[in-house]
């Protein structure tokens, strides 16, 4: 594991894994904010073929509520990216940004009790993925 996130590698069809994970993110409470498509922005602005390569930034409202309402300009550090990355033919990664990473620039206990809560719903999200 990386320092900065934590994975689970699936093999199924991309498509299937970036629905999968969708579906995982919100049934843990998660909503997703906006989602990019690095291979198509790739391929679009520097003509070069990617493999799949999707980012999903997934916010929980209430964890985001408490946050803000600590910290107004905690904002700057929302939401969490989720990737969803084609790894060789038949695998494919599912990337969780670490929030403990993130807080750890802020350093004030409230916003760590989050981050714990929002790194245990994430590694659910992790787990249902890699059960689906």
């Amino acid at each position: 594991m990386a320092p900065y996130h934590f994975s689970v590698t699936v093999h199924e069809p991309f498509e299937l894994a970036a629905k999968k994970t969708r579906e995982a993110l919100i049934d843990h409470g998660f909503e997703i904010v906006s989602e990019i498509d690095m291979a198509a922005m790739i391929t679009e602005k520097l003509g070069v073929a990617h493999d799949p390569y999707l980012i999903l930034a997934a916010s929980n409202p209430g964890f985001a509520r408490r946050a803000i309402d600590h910290d107004p300009a905690f904002g700057v550090l929302f939401p969490a990216n989720v990737v969803v990355r084609a790894d060789g033919d038949h695998s494919v990664v599912i990337d969780f940004l670490d929030p403990a990473v993130i807080v750890d620039l802020v350093g004030e206990e409230p916003i760590h009790r989050i981050a714990d809560e929002v790194r245990t719903r994430l590694e659910m999200t992790r787990d249902a993925i890699a059960t689906a």
